[in-house]
């Protein structure tokens, strides 16, 4: 093998949704990577399970063996300490509560494991190899079954006093909006969300507005995503269109909130839901110049993530190298 083996890491993305895991280069070149559906409902074990699984199978796709890899970054939906390697609390990973994640992947898999946030991950992702290169204070927001972000400020990740800062989906929105899975009300999660458009569009579906959106979800309500609201959408459906603009509205009010707050050169937005683009991106943009401060909005440029469902797993792996190097000029 031609690669310098004391470059590779492993990067694990654990999300709500999906377990993404890949062998990474410090070019950020994916030699191999496996995705999974993560079983969230499901037990504390079995999550982590499935994370192990999803590591061997890439390990074995990328024909290297687990001492040939430098270390292990997991970046983890959720609030976490890094420093003290704890999963405190993940909204979307009801199971997992106080879990010394570093440490368990650490033990099983016999390798130096990292952790952080998966949307700090991914801000680091797209600040080495995507659409944030050369920025130096930028937000990434990834919109997808929650809402997350990663905040970097002097070209460093802002992790606050116990490395939990950059929760931005649990801003308040509305005091008086829906309660949020992490017990809060209102939370932007809860209104600009691809889990809060496919709840909205349900609920109006049940109360008998007419659409075609269930023609494209086999006919089944529990299979409408923002997916098949999207393809409703797309076929010129009205309520489909009404829904993802006002879901847009609701990701420009947060928008607004955090460009007048950090005065960003930049913010770069990802997730699944994005991938809707001006249908649901220009609602949010009309909202934003409306909302921020006139000089602060000049100042901001918006960016689509170019790593798309990358940005997190390329960022976990580069973070792991970072600190893997760290340890070793200690």
């Amino acid at each position: 093998m031609s690669e310098d083996i004391t470059t590779l890491t492993l990067g694990i993305d654990l999300g709500g949704t999906k377990i993404l895991t890949a062998v990474v280069n410090s070019q950020g070149e994916m030699l191999s990577s496996d995705e999974c559906i993560t079983p969230a409902t499901k037990s504390r074990e079995a999550v982590i399970q499935s994370i192990l699984d999803s590591a061997h199978r890439v390990l074995k796709q990328a024909s290297v063996v687990i001492s040939e890899i430098c270390a292990i970054g997991v970046g983890a939906a959720g609030i976490s300490n890094p420093e003290a390697g704890i999963l405190f609390t993940s909204p979307n990973l009801p199971e997992l509560r106080d879990v010394p994640l570093r440490d368990i992947m650490q033990e099983r898999l016999g390798k130096k494991t990292f952790l952080l946030n998966d949307a700090n991950a991914a801000a680091l992702g797209e600040f080495y190899f995507g659409a944030a290169r050369g920025a130096h204070n930028f937000i990434y927001i990834t919109l997808s079954t929650g809402i997350g972000g990663g905040i970097v400020i002097d070209g460093k990740i802002y992790t606050g006093a116990i490395g939990a800062a950059g929760e931005v989906g649990h801003m308040t929105i509305d005091d008086n909006g829906p309660i949020c899975n992490c017990g809060n009300r209102g939370c932007w999660e809860t209104l600009a969300s691809g889990t809060a458009l496919a709840r909205e569009t349900k609920n109006r579906i049940k109360e008998g507005v007419r659409t075609s959106i269930l023609e494209y979800a086999e006919g089944d309500i529990e299979k409408v995503t923002a997916q098949v609201i999207h393809s409703a959408a797309q076929q010129g459906d009205s309520l489909a269109k009404e829904l993802i603009a006002r879901t847009g509205y609701y990701v420009g009010v947060g928008l607004a909130n955090l460009i007048n707050i950090f005065n960003p050169e930049l913010i770069v937005i990802g997730g699944g839901l994005s991938n809707i683009g001006d249908m649901l991106l220009g609602p949010a943009f009309k909202v934003v110049e409306k909302r921020a401060y006139k000089e602060t909005f000049q100042a901001v440029r918006f960016a689509s993530a170019e790593l798309g469902r990358n940005s997190g797993v390329l960022g976990a792996a580069v973070f792991a190298l970072q600190e893997m190097r760290k340890l070793l000029c200690e």
